[in-house]
């Protein structure tokens, strides 16, 4: 055997021999090292209570309950150009019969608007942060008609700007010149329609205006779903980076209504034959998160 390879052996059997004794080597505290585990990461998974929370199923007769619904009343336009007047406590376009909520939009002269109808809220009566809500409603049709179930911020949380900074959640929204799409939308400070980055989805539901569906969204701090007859067909995921992408984590509160005309629903124009519209409402149904 040469020098060289007697030497190379002794160094193989040196190298070893450390290693074994770096492997056995107690830590300072006279214990034995632990191998590393790698955890694999789980997502939060949240379920809902089945048991309502918060509901009207409008078992009764005559003006939406005042414990559970306000009102938004005017005809500026709503920021979207809008031709109805928004009234109170007016049966003609707020009622509840034959155990249903009635919302109305009619043509007739209110004020200096040519149309009237209502927007029923629930602010300052009824605010949640997440919980599923599910409505189980018919829609109206026609062109110009633009109904919608939606949810908007109760407080201003974010910035000097209330919209769009601190979110809109819109559960159900459908324009009449475009019979039978519904849609689901978010809006944020990051997500808007007036900057082209809204995140929406949308659905061909044939009789919306003939049956009853169930419009839901399923909100936790994880995402926003949205279904209709409980086939989801949108998805947001809090993306963990700040209020302009996700400012959903606030109170928010339900609005029904049914607006006439506007930048989108009066896109092709607005056919007075159609009138009156109704949105009828089975009930209004929220779900805790567990």
């Amino acid at each position: 055997m040469t020098k060289s390879s007697f030497a190379t052996i002794l160094g193989l059997i040196s190298v070893s021999l450390l290693c074994v004794f770096c492997q056995s080597t107690p830590d300072a505290t006279g214990a034995q090292p632990s191998s590393t585990t790698t955890v694999p990461f789980t997502p939060v998974v949240y379920d809902f209570e089945t048991t309502p929370t918060w509901s009207d199923e409008f078992d009764y007769t005559g003006l939406p309950d005042a414990k559970k619904w306000g009102y938004d009343v005017g005809g500026n336009g709503w920021g979207n150009n809008e031709k109805q007047y928004y009234t109170k406590d007016r049966q003609e376009n707020a009622r509840v019969e034959g155990g249903k909520l009635i919302i109305e939009a009619r043509k007739e002269s209110f004020g200096s608007n040519a149309y009237t109808s209502a927007r029923l809220v629930t602010k300052n009566k009824a605010d949640w942060t997440y919980g599923r809500f599910v409505i189980r409603a018919k829609l109206p049709q026609g062109v110009g008609s633009w109904p919608a179930i939606w949810m908007l911020a109760t407080d201003q949380s974010y910035s000097d700007t209330y919209w769009p900074d601190n979110g809109e959640i819109d559960i159900m929204e459908h324009v009449g010149f475009d019979q039978g799409r519904v849609h689901f939308s978010i809006h944020c400070k990051a997500y808007n329609h007036i900057i082209g980055t809204q995140r929406t989805a949308n659905m061909m539901v044939n009789d919306a205006s003939q049956a009853f569906h169930d419009y839901r969204l399923d909100w936790t701090p994880e995402k926003i779903v949205g279904y209709i007859d409980d086939q989801k067909y949108f998805e947001f995921a809090n993306q963990k980076l700040s209020w302009k992408e996700w400012p959903f984590d606030k109170k928010f509160h339900l609005l029904l209504n049914i607006a006439v005309g506007g930048n989108w629903g009066g896109q092709k124009g607005i056919d007075d034959s159609i009138f009156p519209q109704r949105m009828e409402v089975e009930y209004v149904r929220v779900y805790k998160v567990k």
